[in-house]
């Protein structure tokens, strides 16, 4: 196991083909805790999906369960469900010691003809990157953000309580396509329930769905808005909306999450 911090891009390039399987040893700079950063294990298991299967297509949409805290040193499994003409379904699976900490599912998809069409939504009011005030970073110097640059969204007071929104840039984006930048930063922010806790508290992602309303995402310098809001939050639990946009305002990801709140 490295203690030196990686870039995302040195993380995709440090996971090695082990017979059927992958593996990575040594994730130090993506843990939040005990655990490996949400954003940062989904895109892991993305990369090993497409390492065992180069030629899927694009991809659609993910389901990802965060079943146990992902260390920094785990075994990745990935195997088609079904194929069909134009849409692929993967399952990987990232376990350690014989355990299973997380189960995701990917839906790959060709482009087939337009039959009508919606465009993708644009947000109208936000602070631009350019101008945006940088976010107090987190005390704990081991933790994933410090990977980043944050930027507050939004003048105070102008989003609702359970509502945050981040301008979000990797510091260091090398070695990444796209999607899997999208997959890397997309869960970076804490849950928007926090804004409406009564006590201060931890709270845990159990899931998260998303769906890619794009496949070529493209923005200015690396820089995308991502918000969390809580749709409800009561007895302990909160269902979370998270949104992606580009420095345009144009949606890019759409994603939505169970979370846990303890405390």
């Amino acid at each position: 196991m490295t203690d030196s911090p990686r870039a995302l891009g040195e993380l995709a390039a440090a996971i090695e083909r082990e017979g059927d399987r992958f593996v990575l040893h040594g994730a130090a700079g993506w843990m939040q805790g005990r655990t490996m950063y949400g954003g940062a294990s989904s895109f892991v298991a993305f990369t090993a999906a497409r390492a065992a299967f180069p030629d899927l297509p694009p991809l659609r949409a993910a389901q990802i369960g965060f079943v146990a805290p992902v260390g920094e040193d785990i075994a990745i499994a990935a195997r088609v469900l079904r194929a069909g003409k134009s849409v692929a379904q993967v399952e990987t699976e990232i376990s350690a010691g014989g355990e299973l900490l997380q189960r995701a599912l990917w839906i790959f998809g060709s482009a087939r003809p337009d039959n009508g069409g919606v465009p993708q939504r644009r947000l109208e009011s936000f602070v631009p990157h350019d101008q945006a005030v940088a976010a107090r970073p987190h005390p704990d110097p081991a933790f994933f953000t410090h990977r980043m640059e944050l930027r507050h969204a939004a003048p105070k007071g102008e989003v609702p309580v359970g509502t945050i929104r981040r301008w979000v840039r990797l510091k260091d984006r090398a070695g990444l396509d796209p999607v899997g930048e999208l997959i890397g930063i997309g869960d970076t922010l804490p849950p928007g329930a926090m804004t409406a806790q009564e006590r201060m508290g931890p709270l845990s992602s159990i899931n998260w769905s998303l769906t890619l309303l794009t496949d070529r995402p493209e923005t200015t310098d690396g820089w995308w808005l991502l918000e969390t809001s809580s749709n409800a939050m009561a007895q302990g639990f909160s269902s979370e909306t998270l949104r992606l946009w580009n420095t345009e305002g144009v949606q890019v990801m759409h994603g939505l999450q169970s979370v846990a709140i303890f405390g």
